[in-house]
């Protein structure tokens, strides 16, 4: 069986978790998440723990009980420590602001971008070039930051645009005389 399928999901204290057959919830101090397992693999909670395991012999059910896995250790980090992705806007005149729940972003378009985040995530902008996407759920959260750095992927030539804190943008060289 995979490496990963075989060492169990541990539940810290302040989280709950809940199987009814192949639905999962789990709620913690940050939010409450639910999951619908594959078929193919069997949950079981026990004392402190969640044990996975194939129902069927096959590298299919193999490969999607180290998947479940990963998703559950997911949802339960999520609900009680939160996930975040950090953005820096770099480009002169870049900046980003907080109104409410919108995001106002000023990209160099000819018009500033309103982002209203989805339920589950909240946005805070603690100076006017960097963004940090909060939430319990890790794809969700990733997917509203990449949904951000779509609006002005950082460009080739000077690295302008939005990125992810940490991210190397390889520049090219300019077109030589």
């Amino acid at each position: 069986m995979s490496r990963v399928a075989k060492e169990p999901v541990q539940i810290p204290p302040k989280v709950e978790v809940e199987l009814q057959g192949s639905d999962i919830k789990v709620k913690g101090p940050k939010g409450q998440l639910d999951w619908r397992c594959h078929s193919l693999v069997e949950a079981e909670h026990q004392e402190g723990k969640v044990l996975l395991r194939p129902r069927k012999r096959g590298t299919k059910a193999v490969a999607l009980t180290g998947t479940t896995r990963a998703v559950i250790n997911n949802m339960v980090q999520g609900v009680s420590e939160g996930f975040e992705r950090r953005l820096e806007l770099r480009g002169v005149g870049y900046r980003a602001q907080l109104q409410g729940a919108t995001l106002h972003l000023t990209l160099g378009h000819s018009h500033p971008i309103n982002f209203v985040p989805p339920e589950g995530v909240t946005l805070e902008v603690p100076s006017q070039t960097e963004v940090v996407v909060r939430g319990a759920d890790k794809q969700l959260v990733g997917e509203v930051a990449a949904q951000i750095r779509r609006f002005r992927p950082p460009e080739p030539y000077k690295g302008k645009g939005v990125r992810y804190v940490g991210e190397r943008v390889v520049l090219k060289e300019a077109k030589k005389k």
